[in-house]
C-alpha cells in the first residue's frame, strides 16, 4: 500500500519552535518536560481536522501564555491566522494577556476562567478545535493524577477547592458543545463527568 505524501511542513516548524521556546521547563507538578502537553494537544485536533494551521496552533498555544516568546514572533514566524488562534488560546483578562509574574494567579483564577469560557462560547469553530487539543490533555492529566491520589490532587494548584474546577470544566464543556459530534469531545465530558459527579 503507498503512502500519500502529507506536507508537514509547517507542523514540523511549529513543533521545533514550541520545543525551543519550552526547553527545560517542566509541566506543574507531573516530573516530565512541558513540551508533552503541545504535543498531545497536537494528538487531539489531530483527530478532529488535518489542517497543519491548526495543527501548528495547537503545538504553539502555550508559547504566548508560558515562555518568553511574544504573539508578534508567532506572527512573524507562523502568520496572522496561527497568531490568532495562539492568543485566543491565551490566559486573558479583559482582552489582555494574564502576566503571571505579578503573583496573584489564585485572586484572579475565577475572573480569568470565566473569561475563557465566555470567549470560548463565543469562538469560531476553527479556535474551539485547538482549544479542545489543550482542555482535552489537560483533563487526561486530571483523570490519571486523580485515580492515583484522589483528592490530594487539588493542593497542586492555586485554587485547591475541587467544586471550583468542576464550575470550570462544566462550563468548558458547554463552550465546547459545538464539537460534540467528535470523539474528543465526548472523552472531555466522559472525563469532567468521571471526576467531578
Amino acid at each position: 500500500m503507498a503512502n500519500k505524501y502529507l506536507n508537514t511542513e509547517l507542523l514540523d516548524k511549529a513543533i521545533i519552535f514550541a520545543v525551543k521556546a519550552h526547553h527545560n521547563t517542566e509541566r506543574r507538578g507531573k516530573g516530565f518536560p512541558y513540551i508533552v502537553h503541545p504535543m498531545e494537544a497536537v494528538e487531539i485536533v489531530a483527530t478532529i481536522t488535518s489542517d497543519q494551521e491548526l495543527l501548528a496552533a495547537a503545538a504553539l498555544h502555550d508559547t504566548i501564555e508560558d515562555t518568553d516568546v511574544t504573539e508578534e514572533d508567532i506572527r512573524r514566524e507562523f502568520g496572522d491566522r496561527i497568531a490568532g488562534l495562539v492568543h485566543a488560546e491565551s490566559d486573558q483578562i479583559n482582552g489582555e494577556l494574564f502576566d503571571s509574574s505579578n503573583g496573584d494567579e489564585a485572586a484572579t483564577w475565577h475572573a480569568r476562567k470565566q473569561a475563557a469560557i465566555n470567549r470560548l462560547a463565543a469562538a469560531p469553530y476553527e479556535a474551539k478545535i485547538v482549544a479542545m487539543g489543550d482542555k482535552l490533555s489537560n483533563m487526561r492529566a486530571i483523570a490519571r493524577d486523580y485515580a492515583l491520589k484522589g483528592d490530594e490532587l487539588w493542593n497542586i494548584f492555586h485554587v485547591k477547592d475541587k467544586a471550583s474546577h468542576a464550575w470550570h470544566y462544566r462550563g468548558l464543556a458547554e463552550s465546547l458543545k459545538e464539537l460534540d459530534d467528535t470523539f474528543a469531545y465526548r472523552e472531555f465530558v466522559t472525563l469532567v463527568n468521571q471526576i467531578f459527579g
